[in-house]
C-alpha cells in the first residue's frame, strides 16, 4: 500500500511542472474582443466611391499591410479600422483627384484562421464573424479520438505583441487566431 501512495505521489508531482508553467491570460488578450476591429493582412475590404466606378471595388491588404487602389497608390491599412482608412483614402482622393468624395469602406472578407493539434483536418480555413472555438474544431472535422476537449491554445496578435491564452471551447476567436488543440493526458 505504501508504495503504491509514494507511486501515485511522485506520478503527480512529474505532472506538476506543465501545470506550473501555465500562466493566466494577460488582460490584453479578451480586451481585444471588445475592440474595433483591425485590419491586418489576408483581409479584404471593399471600397466604394459613390458614383466612381473605376475606383469602386474589392482591394485586399497585402503582406506589407497596404492596399493598392486606383489614382491614389499604395493606402496603410494594417492595424487600421475601416472607419480609419475611409479618411485615409478620402484625404488622398480630395489631394487633386475628386473635390468631394463620398465613400464607404466594410470588410468583404476577414483574413482566415489556423487550427490545429488534435483535430481531423488542421489548417486555414475562412472566418466568419461570431465564431467561437467549438464553430473551429466543427470547421476542421472535430476533435481527434485522443483530443483535450475542455479547453484550447488561442494564439493571437494584440498591439504588436503575440500572445497564447487557454480558453474555453465555447469563447470567441478573432481573425488571423491560431487555435491549438491538445491531447489529453489520460
Amino acid at each position: 500500500m505504501g508504495g503504491r501512495v509514494l507511486a501515485i505521489m511522485l506520478a503527480s508531482a512529474a505532472l506538476l511542472p506543465g501545470c506550473a508553467s501555465y500562466k493566466p491570460v494577460a488582460p490584453a488578450f479578451n480586451k481585444a474582443l471588445n475592440e474595433p476591429y483591425h485590419l491586418d493582412a489576408g483581409d479584404r475590404v471593399r471600397v466604394t466611391v459613390f458614383e466612381q466606378d473605376g475606383l469602386t471595388n474589392t482591394y485586399a491588404v497585402n503582406k506589407a499591410g497596404y492596399i493598392a487602389m486606383p489614382l491614389v497608390g499604395s493606402v496603410p491599412a494594417r492595424g487600421r479600422t475601416t472607419e480609419q482608412l475611409q479618411a485615409e483614402i478620402g484625404d488622398k482622393l480630395r489631394n487633386g483627384y475628386l473635390r468631394d468624395p463620398d465613400l464607404a469602406v466594410e470588410i468583404d472578407q476577414y483574413r482566415p484562421f489556423f487550427i490545429m493539434g488534435e483535430v481531423t483536418t488542421g489548417g486555414q480555413y475562412t472566418y466568419v464573424p461570431g465564431m467561437t472555438v467549438q464553430n473551429a474544431i466543427a470547421v476542421a472535422g472535430g476533435f481527434s479520438p485522443r483530443a483535450e476537449q475542455k479547453s484550447v491554445d488561442v494564439t493571437r496578435q494584440v498591439g504588436g505583441k503575440v500572445l497564447t491564452g487557454r480558453v474555453l471551447a465555447s469563447d470567441p476567436i478573432l481573425p488571423g487566431d491560431t487555435v491549438y488543440v491538445r491531447e489529453r493526458l489520460f
